[in-house]
């Protein structure tokens, strides 16, 4: 199914992934907090990208940074835990301060934001996810994890493009 965002024609590919590790920072939060200004997103990225968390994540797979919303409360009005980090290939050594979680496998729908100020496309983008009805084969959400993957697309924030991986039933 085609979604239209302003111009922007969002299509969805569905895929099946195998599931793997992730290791990074993370942190409980809502989309209630992060929409009245309380939420701790912005600054988990700030402290990220500051102290150069990236490059202290053993065993990486690739230079990808990953945001991940799992272990949902409920659904997209309740809490989760929101993890900033890398897939891995072993878990082992994970640093101080920092955590492992599994995505687990499934089928996700990948939406891809369009290009532009990572601040405005992704959740432009979100935005969108939560509008698909749940009869479309993309809308019907496992709320299990999601994933934003931030490759060599994403390397100037200012144009940006980001995949977002919704975990679907």
């Amino acid at each position: 199914m085609c979604h239209l965002i302003g111009d922007f024609h969002l299509i969805p590919k569905l895929v099946d992934e195998p599931g793997f590790t992730v290791v990074g920072i993370s942190s409980r939060t809502s989309n209630g907090k992060e929409m009245s200004g309380k939420g701790v997103i912005p600054q988990q990225w700030d402290r990220f990208i500051k102290e150069g968390m990236l490059g202290q994540i053993p065993n990486k797979v690739d230079s990808n940074i990953l945001a991940v919303y799992t272990d949902y409360e409920s659904d997209a009005n309740g809490e989760y835990t929101f993890l900033i980090g890398a897939r891995v290939s072993s878990a082992d050594d994970v640093p101080l301060g920092m955590v492992a979680k599994e995505v687990p496998p499934g089928r996700y729908a990948v939406f891809t934001s369009e290009k532009g100020f990572v601040g405005k496309v992704v959740p432009q983008t979100w935005s969108h996810i939560w509008a698909v009805p749940k009869s479309a084969p993309e809308g019907n959400r496992a709320y299990r994890a999601d994933f934003e993957v931030y490759d060599q697309r994403a390397a100037d924030p200012q144009n940006a493009q980001v995949d977002i991986y919704v975990g679907i039933k």
